[in-house]
């Protein structure tokens, strides 16, 4: 039993070819309700793989700033482009990549981020100066945004309905393994080799993943047209979003301008998508209140994990003096406990009403930040940080994985693409107004309070998303 409401979607043109075509029958036939055993193994772990190579080469690059910037005699400031490069394009594209899977294939568009997610790791370890560098970020972003999408989508025609909350959280499981594991690769690898090695390794593992994406499932295409105006409209809209954002605190001028531009854009592109069948942004998802709520929550809780990860290094080093090192280990626990949650918020998925799952996951996350910035800590603050994350990690494990699912299943399944690219813009819009927020209280108020402050903010986003998660109608929240 999945706590989602039914999907009566229209017949796919793979089950119609399946009428057609006796040798296209038993493929369309699996492809409707999962893959059989083994080649589901195999497709599972091209997507869950290629999901944690992104995310470990993102967790690897955040280690390596400072020494990439030593070789290469850059600022700090002209460094972090590393990062700000890829996750510039990654949000630049999310929604794209899912319009042309959805024409092209989701299982050619998804080999092909691959592909060139691996190749532009090459391009990394091979670049001579900064902007070389900055420049092959970018491609890697692009590669990236193809996976991030099309894997949740892919896991849909990879497992049956009733296993799916189950692969969600497997999927969840190895994002979080990838996050808490990055910084001790990266450590390891630049205690051994040079820098260059941090992206080279993804050479073989790219090449292995490649060779699982033959077993992928191949959902029927779709005849829409790719729109290019509203792909560059979209381009704009969230490159000026993430700019003006960054840029705001510094200049107002400058960063207003942007988010400007971001705004007008907008507009422009939902005018422009508002009468399509199957536009861009999906304002259609958006229109099915499970999907919506599911949304607006997750924006929620991704903005409380973004402002908390900001706060709480400050926290530890500056006001607890702990390490560099220490605090590394204090904050390990959160996404341990993310890996803990993930696989039993899948199980009670199927049994529990995805509303108050979702609920209880924000209330634990919005607990853990809240006491982190009340508790009085006094002495050794090594156990009261380790559990209050872990409680903050807990929640946001057990609250993300039905609130991706109710996302998947509130869908129709030929526009399984477009819920994949609306969760990730969603979790990207988090994290950007997360760091945002941070930015401005740091530059308003003295380091203490904004401290404290952008961790009650963090409190307060997720407790918001505990309450949008109730407003799904007690109807279709427990529907079978």
């Amino acid at each position: 039993m999945l706590l989602s409401p039914p999907i009566h979607s229209p017949t796919s043109s793979a089950d119609s070819s399946a009428a057609d075509s006796r040798t296209a029958a038993p493929e369309a036939a699996n492809d409707a309700d999962g893959l059989p055993m083994p080649r589901r193994i195999a497709a599972a772990a091209a997507i869950l793989g290629a999901g944690a190579l992104v995310v470990l080469d993102g967790a690897i690059a955040n280690v390596a700033l400072p020494t990439i910037s030593g070789q290469l005699n850059a600022t700090a400031a002209d460094a972090v482009w590393i990062i700000t490069a890829y996750q510039l394009a990654v949000v630049m594209f999310l929604l794209p990549a899912s319009a042309i899977g959805a024409r092209l294939g989701y299982h050619r568009v998804f080999a092909g981020g691959i592909a060139l997610f691996t190749a532009a790791s090459v391009l990394c370890a091979l670049s001579p100066s900064l902007p070389w560098l900055v420049a092959a970020r970018c491609l890697q972003g692009l590669g990236a945004a193809a996976v991030m999408p099309l894997g949740l989508a892919l896991l849909r025609f990879t497992y049956p309905r009733r296993l799916l909350a189950r692969a969600i959280g497997w999927n969840a499981l190895s994002i979080a393994g990838a996050t808490a594991a990055g910084p001790s690769i990266g450590a390891f690898i630049l205690s051994t080799a040079s820098w260059p090695w941090l992206f080279a390794v993804n050479l073989p593992i790219g090449i292995l993943v490649l060779l699982a994406c033959t077993k992928l499932p191949r959902p029927a295409s779709t005849s829409d047209r790719i729109d290019l105006w509203s792909i560059a409209l979209n381009a704009v809209m969230f490159a000026t979003f993430v700019l003006g954002s960054d840029r705001l605190p510094s200049s107002l001028t400058h960063g207003g301008a942007l988010l400007g531009v971001a705004v007008v854009s907008m507009v422009l592109l939902v005018r422009r998508e508002t009468s399509r069948k199957a536009p861009l942004v999906p304002l259609d998802l958006l229109r099915v209140h499970s999907f919506r709520i599911s949304i607006i929550a997750s924006v929620c809780c991704f903005t409380g994990q973004m402002a908390s990860y900001v706060a709480l290094p400050f926290y530890i080093q500056h006001e607890l003096g702990q390490s560099t090192a220490a605090t590394g280990l204090l904050m390990t626990p959160w996404p341990l406990a993310v890996m803990l949650a993930a696989p039993l918020s899948a199980r009670l998925a199927q049994r529990v009403p995805t509303a108050w799952l979702c609920a209880a996951g924000s209330a634990f996350l919005a607990t853990g930040l809240a006491l982190c910035a009340l508790w009085p800590i006094h002495g050794n603050p090594a156990l009261p940080i380790a559990l209050f994350t872990s409680l903050a990690g807990f929640g946001f494990g057990l609250f993300q994985t039905p609130n991706n699912q109710n996302m998947l299943l509130s869908a129709p399944k030929e526009r399984s693409g477009a819920a994949g690219g609306a969760q990730g813009t969603a979790r990207l819009t988090g994290l950007t107004l997360g760091s945002l927020a941070m930015s401005l209280l740091f530059g308003l108020l003295p380091s203490h309070t904004a401290v404290h402050l952008g961790l009650a903010l963090a409190a307060s986003t997720a407790f918001a998303g505990s309450v949008v998660s109730l407003l799904r109608s007690p109807g279709r929240a427990a529907a079978a």
